[in-house]
């Protein structure tokens, strides 16, 4: 057993729990870490992919009664269909063009200038999205109409560039398109359960070549860090937006944009290929 790899894979689990549902962008946060940790090779990469699992776990947790009953009534209550139908038609965009375009996305966007504007661009659209007037015609989940769904999905496009972050190109594309603050952020949860499930799933048949047995203690690591800390924040986050915008995180991805920059320009962490 490998007491160091162990603690790099608690690591990178605590990191992806507590940045893959904050509008702050997990991928960038991964990269940073994964590249200080000295496990940004294939094998980390794939590791930091898959272990999304067990922050979409925590989801499924958190929503076990709903999920429960959503599935429960998939083929005779109007309400369950309508959320699984807005939930797959959400998903289509980005899986559609994501899987056109993965090659050419890593090949030409992974890079540190990108990653950086993403980040500060995306500062500066919450900061838009907060200051205007925010009228909403959605208040929960089960209000939203398939247009809903579909321009969410077309939202969540966006979190194709690398340090753009799926969740807050959901959360905030749902506000700007009307939807309240507890509905943009719980169908972001939702939505996000089968994006990341069948990223992880592709990732691991892709590159199933790397896995190894000898590996299992690690990966279990890595999935159950990651399953708590994302409950942990997922619990905060439904408590935080009941009294709170978004303002903090913008503050915070420049922050980090910033980080980026200075890292890229001292040649400390590769922005690339990843």
């Amino acid at each position: 057993m490998d007491i160091i790899l162990l603690l790099k894979a608690a690591i990178l689990g605590l990191v992806e729990g507590f940045t893959e549902f904050l509008p702050i962008s997990s991928t960038g946060h991964l990269i940073l870490a994964g590249a200080l940790l000295n496990f940004n090779d294939d094998r980390g990469k794939l590791f930091e992919i898959v272990i999304q699992a067990g922050a979409i776990i925590a989801v499924i947790w958190e929503y076990r009664a709903r999920l429960g009953r959503v599935f429960a009534g998939a083929f005779s209550d109007r309400a369950s269909q309508r959320l699984i139908t807005n939930v797959a038609i959400a998903f289509v965009p980005a899986a559609a063009l994501g899987f056109l375009f993965s090659h050419a996305i890593k090949e030409h966007l992974f890079n540190a200038p990108v990653v950086a504007t993403a980040f500060i661009v995306g500062a500066l659209i919450i900061f838009w999205a907060e200051r205007r007037q925010h009228t909403v015609r959605v208040q929960t989940v089960d209000d939203m109409t398939p247009l809903d769904a579909f321009k969410v999905g077309c939202a969540q496009v966006f979190a194709l560039i690398p340090g753009t972050s799926r969740s807050g190109s959901t959360i905030i594309g749902g506000l700007l398109f009307g939807l309240s603050r507890k509905a943009a952020t719980e169908f972001s949860f939702f939505l996000a359960i089968p994006t990341l499930i069948l990223a992880s799933l592709y990732s691991l048949y892709k590159d199933r070549a790397l896995l190894s047995m000898s590996d299992l203690d690690m990966w279990i690591v890595g999935l159950v860090t990651a399953f708590v800390s994302a409950f942990i924040c997922v619990r905060w986050l439904l408590r935080y937006i009941s009294s709170h915008d978004f303002t903090i995180f913008a503050w915070y991805r420049i922050a980090f944009g910033l980080i980026v920059l200075v890292t890229w320009q001292f040649d400390l962490v590769q922005w690339v290929d990843h």
